[in-house]
């Protein structure tokens, strides 16, 4: 399953997931801190998709209230609804 997640409220504009069999296989962010971003999507790529949500949900990215690894939650918690 290919999810393709509009953010909000960060520098990246966009994530396309992709899920299967619950793990997640590959990252892509639109836009956003290029090396921190490549960063966590070779960190979360293998993990389950609760681990990765456990880990990273309610990050924050300054004073804002999400950041791009809270952002990537909100895209995994979609392919659930």
């Amino acid at each position: 399953m290919v999810i393709n997640y509009t953010t909000q409220g960060t520098c990246s504009t966009h994530i396309e997931v992709e899920v299967e069999n619950g793990i997640v296989k590959s990252v892509r962010y639109t836009g956003g801190c290029n090396g921190n971003l490549q960063g966590i999507s070779a960190l979360v790529k293998g993990m389950p998709v609760e681990e990765v949500i456990a880990r990273l949900e309610g990050i924050r990215c300054g004073n804002k209230p999400t950041s791009c690894p809270d952002q990537l939650c909100k895209a995994l918690r979609s392919m659930k609804v």
